[in-house]
């Protein structure tokens, strides 16, 4: 999998290189008053995307419905007396309590609390981190008052070019509103896990360090995704920001109030897109599907028969590994890159379905079904 990118952790202005995949936390620590509580889960809450407006509203009426259900989130991961911390943002999901956020804002946290709007803290308590996802759940015992859920908007209706609007605490800012457009959508994000999360929004609105964990919203109120990361040089940002998709938040966080963590199925290979070089290489005809290189010993590619490349040569001098089945569709959708494949699995399978590929093997067309296994962590 996609490893190339670089997640960079709380501190300000980092910088690695030419480009950075930033985390958007910052640091002063903040104490609070002790109220903890576990209640029951409330599994019915907030399962279902949809929206009960029918138009679009001004920013103005946007800010003023979602704030209430947007904190603050101040984390500290030493010993108070090292002063070591950050601060994100993050939304109510339900009336039970329980906040989303990012995994990396509330990362190695011994103490996690919660600000709402009208000044209130509360520590919380960490329910579910999935670091694939960079998604949280956190659940504060806060007075009902003040839980105000925000509702799911469909980040799969998203268009380029839709307004969007951003809201969380850059630089500790509380409540700051930015807008902007969705740029792009179903960017595959690279993280320091090893793994890419797929199916990522690309927007311009401002999104800045401890804007991590709020939400990203459409015109309608709803949430369509939750902010995470930008791409920098500096640490701040310049017009590429990343939110991970409300579909996705719908299909993980419950699992995440129930188990405490969500088992993502995997395939067990790597390799690269069909370029015009590699298919020229191959004596392809196209410019599409996914060239396997390395089927991982007794994953699910493997038991199914999945062949990896099998020599190299060399063409103007670059080395190009060939010999390994091209994948042209997983469950009949068309796989013109290693993303189609990661989005496919990332909406539509679990641990345990059954995926048809269709694979280019020899030049002839076959089709070979696995089943989907656990995805390992990745040291």
């Amino acid at each position: 999998m996609d490893k190339s990118g670089i997640f960079v952790g709380g501190a300000m202005g980092a910088m690695i290189v030419i480009v950075i995949f930033t985390i958007l936390i910052i640091s002063p620590p903040e104490s609070i008053k002790p109220e903890i509580k576990t209640d029951e889960i409330d599994a019915n809450a907030n399962k279902e995307i949809e929206s009960p407006y029918s138009k679009n509203f001004s920013l103005i009426e946007i800010f003023e419905k979602v704030e209430p259900g947007v904190v603050r989130i101040n984390v500290q991961r030493g010993d108070a007396s090292e002063n070591i911390g950050g601060v994100g943002s993050g939304f109510v999901f339900d009336k039970k309590g329980h906040i989303i956020t990012n995994a990396h804002v509330v990362e190695d946290a011994k103490k996690t609390t919660v600000t709402f709007l009208d000044g209130r803290s509360y520590y919380a308590d960490i329910i579910g981190v999935d670091e694939f996802t960079d998604i949280a759940v956190i659940k504060v015992n806060a007075d009902l008052s003040l839980l105000q859920p925000l509702l799911l908007g469909d980040s799969s209706e998203l268009k380029v070019g839709e307004p969007i609007t951003a809201i969380g605490n850059p630089f500790g800012l509380s409540g700051s509103m930015s807008s902007g457009i969705v740029s792009q959508i179903g960017r595959l994000l690279p993280t320091d896990s090893g793994y890419s999360i797929p199916d990522v929004i690309q927007t311009d609105a401002a999104i800045n360090p401890g804007n991590s964990g709020g939400p990203l919203l459409n015109m309608l109120g709803g949430v369509v995704g939750i902010n995470t990361a930008i791409q920098s040089t500096t640490g701040e940002f310049t017009g590429v920001g990343f939110a991970i998709p409300s579909q996705t938040v719908v299909k993980i966080v419950p699992t995440l109030i129930k188990n405490g963590e969500y088992q993502h199925p995997w395939i067990g290979i790597s390799g690269r897109d069909i370029d015009i070089d590699m298919a020229n290489v191959m004596e392809l005809e196209d410019t599409i599907g996914f060239l396997v290189i390395t089927v991982i010993e007794d994953s699910p590619a493997s038991k199914a028969g999945i062949i990896g490349s099998d020599k190299t040569i060399q063409v103007d001098g670059i080395d190009y590994s060939i010999g390994g089945d091209i994948i042209l569709s997983v469950d009949g959708i068309d796989v013109r890159k290693i993303d189609d494949i990661l989005i496919h699995l990332q909406r539509a399978k679990s641990v345990g379905d059954e995926m048809v590929l269709e694979v280019l093997r020899d030049s002839k067309i076959t089709e070979t079904t696995i089943v989907l296994q656990e995805r390992p962590n990745r040291d």
